[in-house]
């Protein structure tokens, strides 16, 4: 009750609306020596004002790491793909060697683990990221809604 009195204060709107098929999903730990980064992207509307973030957790679930970005005004797949893109970028940055990406779009999943049909809007900083991002492991899997 204190996080709806929480919510309430601050004038949050909490109808969500009619739960049209509920899903059970589970969260699953990376082997050790992994880390498990879990990517989405969120846009109101099509194409509307957009943003992408990640979340890095180790073997034990614990915190690494996170990411966010302001997008503008972008369709839902760019979401997507900023998404893995900035996971890569994080990654490197970091030195992980082992990385497994998990987002909810089948076709950035695809995409990602085939390296092609990129499309242009990405295809130059898709390649960057491929190129430095050659000695990390990715491990990539699609979170079915």
């Amino acid at each position: 009750m204190l996080d709806f009195n929480v919510i309430k204060f601050f004038g949050i709107n909490t109808h969500i609306g009619k739960v049209l098929r509920p899903l059970h999903v589970r969260w699953e730990f990376p082997s050790p020596g992994w880390v498990k980064i879990n990517i989405d992207g969120a846009v109101k509307g099509y194409p509307s004002l957009a943003t992408c973030g990640g979340i890095f957790c180790g073997s034990m679930g614990e915190f690494i790491g996170a990411f966010s970005t302001y997008l503008e005004v972008q369709a839902a797949l760019v979401t997507e793909f900023y998404g893995v893109i900035l996971a890569m970028e994080e990654a490197q940055k970091m030195g992980l060697t082992n990385a497994w990406l998990e987002c909810d779009s089948a076709l950035v999943c695809v995409v990602f683990t085939a390296r092609t049909n990129v499309s242009w809007m990405f295809w130059n900083q898709w390649n960057i990221c491929l190129n430095y991002c050659g000695k990390i492991r990715f491990r990539v899997t699609h979170i079915f809604r």
